[in-house]
């Protein structure tokens, strides 16, 4: 039977991003996509914002991999000539509920670490977007925009030219521990069996992330480990020159999601979204029916929205182990021993800011071995 010496299930951002910094040091690097390319779910299926992290709990994984992801991030474009903007964003609030809750993101950033945030007067709000009105408005200087594309094609070009293998189209159906490590069954691209062992396994596998820690034995619902599917469309202004908008704006976000926001992208378009609500299924369809819901929450701050100005554009699925209801739910980022599961390694529930702390999350990774 082959062998490897790890093995990564998954090749979005964070699979990616652990294949190219475990094969800096590491030989025999395995990388397993079912999918036909990298990236063909959530990575590819978000804002593509670079975040400050503001929103999230202090000392958890979020905010802390947030923070320090957020500079390799920037650093990791610079260097690689990946197209990027470090362009700020602006929180507004409409009422005065959310003025109030413009004050608390700002408190709980300071005590993340993010201490750069500042309330704009009108005429500097009227300065940066004269199409944007709001009774208060946040600066926050950190937050950038990325073509994750072309942060993945870098990823995946570096690793194997690091030495890392990536095979694409093949489907984990088996996980079972063995001697000092794991075998692995796999459907090939033409339907074919076939097992391997591995001595280190690193799940990142995104929305089945969940799955194939059960393939291997961890029972997911008493460990925390059940992934909630939670769904958010986007659309598009067809035509972004009737605003003047050069700034992401953001509501103040709520205990599952950031709110339907506006984010201007590397080609000058404009984009509307997220939505959240939670599914149980994978399904991109765009329903045009909630266009008018996207108008009611944007044209708050943006008043001559009109519902004729939207496109259908995407839609994603956020892997969240935040059930509804729950206020907060961390990354599950672990090396799984104390379970039983020596050398496997679970990145579970990584949603968003994962995009944003893929490398710092690859760092994590890397400290387990």
């Amino acid at each position: 039977m082959e062998k490897t010496n790890i093995t990564i299930i998954g090749a979005g951002v964070c699979g990616l991003a652990v294949a190219y910094e475990l094969s800096k040091k590491h030989e025999d690097i395995l990388v397993i996509e079912k999918h036909d390319s990298f990236g063909r779910e959530t990575s590819s299926r978000n804002s593509e914002v670079i975040h400050a992290g503001l929103y999230y709990s202090k000392g958890s994984l979020k905010a802390k991999l947030c923070i320090e992801g957020k500079k390799l991030l920037y650093d990791f474009c610079v260097k690689n000539n990946i197209p990027h903007k470090n362009i700020g964003k602006i929180l507004v609030a409409c009422n005065n509920e959310e003025a109030e809750k413009l004050r608390q993101i700002k408190d709980n950033a300071a005590l993340c670490g993010v201490s750069n945030l500042h309330f704009l007067t009108q005429d500097e709000l009227k300065t940066l977007e004269p199409d944007v009105q709001a009774q208060e408005s946040l600066w926050c200087p950190d937050t950038g925009i990325i073509d994750s594309h072309q942060l993945m094609k870098s990823l995946f070009e570096q690793s194997q030219q690091q030495g890392a293998e990536i095979g694409f189209g093949i489907e984990v159906v088996g996980i079972a521990k063995k001697g000092h490590g794991y075998e692995i069954t796999v459907k090939e691209p033409e339907g074919d069996l076939f097992s391997f062992e591995t001595k280190i396994l690193i799940n990142a596998s995104g929305l089945s992330a969940d799955r194939v820690a059960q393939l291997a034995g961890f029972d997911i619902d008493a460990l925390g480990y059940k992934l909630h599917y939670n769904k958010g469309q986007y659309f598009r202004i067809s035509n972004p020159k009737k605003f003047s908008l050069t700034h992401p704006v953001y509501p103040p976000a709520s205990k599952t999601d950031l709110g339907i926001h506006i984010t201007p992208d590397l080609a000058g378009g404009l984009r509307l979204g997220p939505d959240a609500h939670y599914t149980n299924e994978i399904n991109y369809m765009i329903d045009e029916n909630d266009k008018q819901n996207f108008v009611d929450s944007v044209s708050r701050f943006l008043k001559d929205l009109i519902i004729d100005d939207l496109v259908p554009d995407t839609a994603g699925i956020r892997a969240k182990l935040q059930a509804p209801g729950v206020d907060f739910s961390d990354f599950v980022i672990k090396e799984e021993s104390e379970k039983g599961f020596k050398n496997f390694i679970n990145l579970i529930g990584i949603e968003s800011p994962g995009l944003t702390a893929s490398l710092a999350i690859a760092r994590l990774v890397g400290t387990f071995l």
